[in-house]
Parts: structure tokens; sequence; C-alpha cells
């Protein structure tokens, strides 16, 4: 992964002078939620991931600046538990439509996706922008296949925050509502879309935390951003 010392070239620190209509940019823009993610890990778990890559991307690429990170996502099957804030599927789906359309200036926008809610939204805005002659490439970190249970705040979540923010997780990394099987998953996810995630986790954890750490958090980080920098290097060469 590129050091951490190199410059981030972010949009709101520029001029509009400072933008070059003769070499537009890609615009990489992090979206996240404000959710509960268990008793250990902080709310906005899922927008720090979603900057950390976007980030690593701008890093990596020179024609690519970052923009202001989207803070609040599609959250409503975690509403049950204090803290979370949501914007709903709808409401997302218009900010991303007309953060799209705004960007008018750049070559396109690239959303870095950190929260699984948020597909939905995703999806809406990606037709609409087709529909419109528009270039929206939406991205979201592939799971890891050793870990197919882990579907929220365990140990790929845990993992991630200990790499990129270990003074942020708590000492308590719970295990709860950890499907072993496919059809388990499949029954479980329907269940939580249905009546939200506390009617089959109390902790708000599905997967297990417990044996979390910093490296292997590190290391699914490395595949996660050579996976978006490949993705978007095939996905733009024609933009």
């Amino acid at each position: 992964m590129t050091a951490p010392t190199e410059p981030v070239r972010g949009l709101g620190t520029r001029t509009w002078t400072e933008i070059d209509p003769g070499a537009p940019p890609l615009v990489a823009v992090a979206v996240g939620s404000c959710e509960q993610h268990g008793p250990h890990l902080p709310l906005d778990t899922d927008t720090r991931i979603a900057h950390h890559l976007a980030e690593a991307l701008s890093r990596r690429r020179d024609d690519v600046v970052l923009a202001p990170t989207v803070t609040v996502g599609a959250s409503g099957e975690h509403q049950d538990f204090p803290g979370t804030l949501s914007l709903g599927t709808e409401v997302l789906a218009a900010v991303l439509v007309e953060l799209t359309r705004s960007a008018w200036w750049a070559r396109g926008l690239i959303v870095i996706n950190g929260h699984g809610g948020n597909l939905d939204a995703l999806t809406r805005a990606r037709q609409v922008a087709e529909r419109e002659g528009r270039r929206l490439l939406v991205w979201s970190p592939p799971a890891p296949r050793e870990s197919p249970g882990d579907l929220h705040a365990g140990i790929v979540e845990t993992s991630v925050m200990l790499a990129i923010a270990p003074d942020l997780v708590r000492d308590q990394r719970p295990g709860e509502a950890h499907p072993d099987t496919a059809a388990g998953r499949t029954e479980l996810i329907s269940r939580l879309r249905t009546h939200g995630v506390r009617a089959v986790s109390q902790s708000g954890v599905i997967g297990d935390a417990t044996g979390a750490d910093a490296l292997r958090g590190a290391q699914w980080l490395t595949r996660w951003v050579e996976d978006l920098e490949t993705t978007v290097a095939r996905e733009v060469a024609n933009w």
C-alpha cells in the first residue's frame, strides 16, 4: 500500500481555478454510514473504512481527487440501536444522483461504498446515471472468502479497524448470530431485512470478532485497495 505520507489530492482544499478543464479529474466519493457496530466498534466504522480506501486510491492515481465523504447512509435495519442515523434508500439515491449531475466538470464519479445497506441506493443512482449518459462507477469491498459468515461487526471489520483506528476499538469483541451455512445466511439476511438487525442479534454483531487482529486487517485492506485500483483502471479506460 502506498506510504501514507504522500499528499492527498482533496477536492475541498482546491479553488475552482485549480480544476483544469483540459484534464478533468476523476472524483472519488466515499459513502459510509452512522450505525451501530456492536459494543466494540464506533458508529462511523463504515465511513472510516470507505474514506481510507478512497484516500488510498487518490494516492495511487494522479487523476483522482478526493471529494468530501458522505457520512450518513441507508441504515434502517439498524434503527433499533441508539446512535444510528439514516437517510434512507430513496434520499441517499437522490443525493448520489445529484452529486453525479453536479460533477459535470469531472471525467466521472467513483463511489467507494462502505455499507451493504447502501447498495439499493447505489444501484438506483447508477441506473439514473446510465439513462442520462453520465459516468458513475460504484465499488464495494469484496467479502473475504475465508469468512463467509461474517456479515457485520465481526472479524473482518474489527480487524480492519484495528489496522486503521486501533484506539477506537473497545476491548469487548463478541460473537453472535454466526451463520454456518449458506442456507443459514440466506434465512438470517431475510429476517434482518424484514425485522431489522435486533431481531437476529441483540449485540448488533453478526459474525465473530474474537479473533480479530491488525495484521489480518492490513492484509484485507491491501487486497481491497488493489481490487479497487484494478476495477477503476478497467472501467474508466474508455471514459
